[in-house]
């Protein structure tokens, strides 16, 4: 099993060059928290427009079908199987649904009702003012609109002990739309943009916060070596996977215990080869002479605009507008 090629999550991928590669890092930031933040209080249908629009920038970007087919159809599946789980799931209303409003047959029992006890009350109201006035003034009946029942049901399946309802239809969507969107949209980042290009971005971003003297230049650099650790971490675990699976290792005669003590032991090894490889990296960066990032500055990426960043702004603009008048939830 060679996890670097069949969950290639949190890399990078060089060729091919796609439009996606050539936009500015700073934008597709923008975009990307964007697409974080816009399912927030944001109705079913926009959510599932979000999935839909991702879908599309991956089809539209020329991205290798070996690359995304598996990423995509991994947490496609993930997020239909949530959406089914969550909306056989009880929708947390303990409640019975009654029909709002009354039926037919309910509507003129209560007609009828209501114009006996008006007659009884302006028999009795008569009697008793007779002596006095000798006259009563007529009363009106009160009138009561009903309407007939309509096609809504909050209960959309019902069948043994499975039940699903509106509210756990939405909770569903909102549920898996937005375990989708929040995965794939940064993965989908990471595999379009170098980590050079995100620390040269992100340092630009925060170069105001130097005014407040944090440390700018070693969050960047941080930031850069934690991506540029994930295929180191992603290669450890596959070469400790293998070593397993190469013993022939019988898990039935362990039993419960026995497998939970050997996955220990690959934990710790795990641990220790991770502590080792950030050692070594510590160790190349002392000996070429990169003792702080001040005294020892490295451009990242050369950062500009061109056309098509302008475009992919006015883009965003017209995403959040929609979002504005459209998407909010009702």
């Amino acid at each position: 099993m060679d996890l670097l090629r069949s969950l290639p999550i949190g890399l990078y991928l060089e060729q091919p060059i796609a439009w996606l590669h050539r936009l500015d890092p700073r934008v597709k930031l923008a975009w990307l928290l964007s697409f974080l933040a816009a399912p927030i209080m944001a109705n079913s249908l926009y959510r599932v427009s979000l999935v839909i629009l991702l879908i599309l920038i991956t089809l539209t970007a020329g991205i290798p079908w070996r690359v995304w087919r598996q990423q995509m159809g991994w947490l496609l599946t993930l997020s239909f199987f949530v959406l089914i789980l969550g909306a056989v799931s009880p929708d947390g209303l303990g409640v019975d649904p009654q029909p709002r409003l009354p039926t037919a047959e309910q509507g003129q029992i209560l007609v009828l009702g209501n114009e006996f006890d008006a007659r009884v009350g302006s028999r009795e109201q008569g009697a008793g003012s007779r002596g006095a006035e000798g006259q009563r003034s007529d009363k009106q009946l009160p009138t009561t609109n009903y309407q007939l029942p309509t096609d809504y049901q909050y209960v959309l399946f019902q069948y043994w002990i499975i039940t699903v309802t509106r509210r756990s239809v939405e909770l569903a969507l909102r549920l898996s739309t937005s375990l989708f969107t929040l995965i794939y949209s940064t993965n989908l980042y990471l595999l379009t943009t170098a980590p050079e290009e995100i620390t040269a971005g992100l340092e630009s971003l925060m170069l105001p916060l130097r005014r407040f003297k944090l440390p700018v230049t070693e969050i960047a650099l941080t930031l850069t070596l934690s991506l540029r650790f994930i295929p180191l971490v992603m290669e450890e675990v596959q070469n400790l996977i293998r070593s397993v699976r190469t013993r022939a290792i019988n898990w039935k005669k362990l039993g419960i215990k026995g497998a939970l003590r050997v996955w220990m032991v690959v934990a710790e090894r795990l641990l220790e080869n991770l502590l080792l490889r950030a050692e070594q990296m510590a160790k190349a960066m002392t000996v070429r002479g990169f003792t702080t990032p001040n005294t020892h500055r490295v451009q990242w990426h050369q950062l500009r605009f061109a056309a098509r960043d302008w475009i992919a702004l006015v883009c965003l603009v017209a995403f959040w507008a929609i979002r504005l008048t459209w998407g909010n939830e009702v």
